[in-house]
């Protein structure tokens, strides 16, 4: 009875680049370099490639090699990753307790807008 795989924790890094591929979908390597350079018109097509590569190495994405040009793909939902990372903050910053990371959250991260949306999501306004 083996316990399911949690996904590989991404650096900051390689967290930018799953953004990128979350919008996209999948993506030539070409395709995320365009894409990044909205944000960092200083990023190199090799440095994105090399990112890329590693990302598939450490399981982060995963490869479509039956074209010409490989299409890479987040091997994990955005999801996935969040409830990830969100457990790990949880437990190192806020000694394991989610109400104290919410309390943190609305005491100074989260606009009028967004409180609203939050109070319609607990009364059960919006799924």
């Amino acid at each position: 009875m083996g316990k399911a795989r949690s996904p590989v924790k991404p650096t900051a890094a390689e967290l930018n680049l799953l953004r990128v591929l979350w919008q996209l979908g999948a993506a030539t390597v070409k395709q995320a370099h365009e894409a990044m350079q909205a944000e960092r018109p200083d990023v190199t097509y090799a440095n994105v490639l090399r990112q890329m590569q590693l990302m598939h190495a450490k399981g982060l994405l995963t490869r479509d090699e039956s074209e010409r040009s490989h299409v890479y793909a987040p091997a994990h939902s955005q999801n996935a990753h969040q409830t990830n990372l969100l457990k790990d903050l949880i437990q190192k910053a806020f000694a394991g307790s989610g109400k104290a990371l919410v309390l943190a959250a609305l005491r100074g991260h989260v606009t009028k807008e967004e409180r609203s949306e939050i109070e319609k999501f607990l009364h059960g306004e919006e799924k």
